[in-house]
């Protein structure tokens, strides 16, 4: 008899989990999945034509997580698949207990399943919690490569909030290519400085598909750079795994899931933020690499800031925008703009919560302790709008803008803007360069 599975998910990982062990299965029916983190996700299907039409001919429902007891014994469900990223032990066991309490078996799926083989070397950037700075060491990493005549093509951890069906593949190589696959700021902010250096960039559902369009891509490709999203391991076999581990958030890489996994699998591990860390916080993430993966080569990091305008910083009253998914289930209480703001004498942060409205009003009720920063939330069109509304409200002479892209071009900010910037820094040896030419060394690359 098939057994009943519902895969718990948040619109990324759940759908690799089910394309790559469950599509085609005779021996198990998927009857939902569920939707978690991501706004604006349950209500709609796993189309037929991604989960396989002579299995699946109606596609598969996506429902809010809150309902998966019900679900679990009204669908007399045996196996529920935790595949979401970025979450503390205490409660992925919370909803374990929940799966357990309801009657069903609950599943962790390891890298051995769901890793997909390439034909191309591959290295994945991955990290211990969402926000680490995966994004400029992806960079990094690309930079020394181009630097060596190769070339790269990043890979980006999923992000489908739109028509799943259409974002079955997606190649980004211009700022136009993410208007014609209507990305969110979320995607752009991944997506936008890799196309600014003129690197292409894939991201999409089906990575099977992905992989195999990177890997003849009219650019060229000598690499694939697997960009990881959250703390989720890749989807992609690695030749070489560098994770990135957060000392602002000392502790967690032993403590969230998936990012101990990574820990474990890392050949590198970069410790960032050492700029702005604490002395015990760095010792921390030190001993903790060191018990839970002594081989590891340990890179030192920093990430340095600087703005276009800091004469509109200084003395002013500052309104402090930051990347939605870190303030949020990432957790972090400052980003690269708090550091922007500090560091060229602003005279005030203002807290915008007296100000939010709309679908920002909700984010603060579902994530209280986001506290005095403004996480740019931007998964649909009223969010962009009740962005717009809120900072154009608040009472700041000016609005510091630290998240990757540039928000003007999406909304109309009536207020002084600037923008941080901030790539990696590494300080002292060993570096990525010396564990990049070991990677090139080994394949042959030149």
């Amino acid at each position: 008899m098939k057994r009943n599975v519902v895969i718990i998910g948040a619109a990324g990982r759940d759908f690799h989990n089910f394309n790559t062990f469950f599509r085609g299965n005779p021996d198990y029916n998927v009857v939902a999945f569920t939707a978690a983190q991501i706004p604006y996700i349950d209500g709609r299907a796993y189309p037929a034509v991604l989960a396989g039409e002579e299995l699946y001919p109606e596609g598969i429902p996506i429902v809010l997580e809150s309902e998966l007891p019900k679900l679990i014994k009204e669908k007399n469900v045996q196996d529920c698949v935790f595949s979401y990223s970025d979450i503390p032990y205490n409660r992925l066991m919370n909803i374990s207990a929940i799966v357990n309490a309801a009657g069903a078996n609950f599943i962790l799926l390891g890298p051995g399943e769901t890793m997909i083989e390439s034909k191309k070397p591959v290295i994945a950037v991955v990290a211990t919690r969402t926000g680490c700075g995966k994004s400029q060491t992806s960079r990094a990493v690309i930079e020394d490569l181009m630097k060596r005549g190769l070339k790269v093509i990043a890979i980006r951890h999923p992000m489908p909030y739109g028509d799943l069906a259409a974002q079955a593949v997606q190649r980004f190589a211009t700022v136009d290519d993410m208007k014609k696959h209507k990305c969110t700021i979320e995607e752009m902010e991944e997506y936008e400085p890799h196309v600014v250096r003129g690197n292409v960039i894939y991201a999409g559902v089906d990575y099977e598909k992905i992989l195999r369009e990177a890997e003849v891509d009219p650019a060229g490709c000598d690499v694939i750079l697997w960009d990881g999203g959250n703390n989720d391991f890749s989807f992609y076999k690695p030749d070489l795994t560098i994770t990135v581990a957060d000392p602002h958030r000392a502790g967690a890489e032993v403590s969230y899931y998936p990012g101990e996994v990574n820990l474990r699998l890392a050949d590198a591990v970069v410790i960032n933020k050492i700029d702005t860390a604490s002395p015990e916080g760095v010792q921390t993430v030190r001993e903790n690499i060191a018990q839970a993966n002594p081989d590891a080569v340990v890179i030192d990091g920093a990430s340095p800031v600087k703005v276009d305008n800091p004469e509109l910083i200084r003395g002013k009253r500052c309104l402090i925008v930051e990347d939605g998914p870190t303030l949020t289930h990432g957790e972090m209480k400052i980003g690269a703009g708090t550091v922007a703001a500090r560091k060229y004498g602003c005279a005030a942060e203002v807290d915008p919560r007296p100000y939010v409205v709309g679908e920002l009003a909700n984010t603060f009720n579902i994530y209280p302790n986001i506290g005095t920063i403004l996480p740019a939330m931007g998964y649909s069109d009223q969010q962009l709008k009740d962005l717009e509304q809120t900072i154009n409200d608040a009472d700041c002479n000016t609005v510091v803008i630290g998240t990757p892209i540039d928000l003007n071009r999406l909304i109309d900010i009536r207020k002084p803007v600037v923008r941080v910037y901030y790539d990696l820094q590494e300080i002292g040896t060993p570096t990525l360069h010396d564990v990049l030419n070991d990677f090139v060394k080994k394949h042959n690359l030149g």
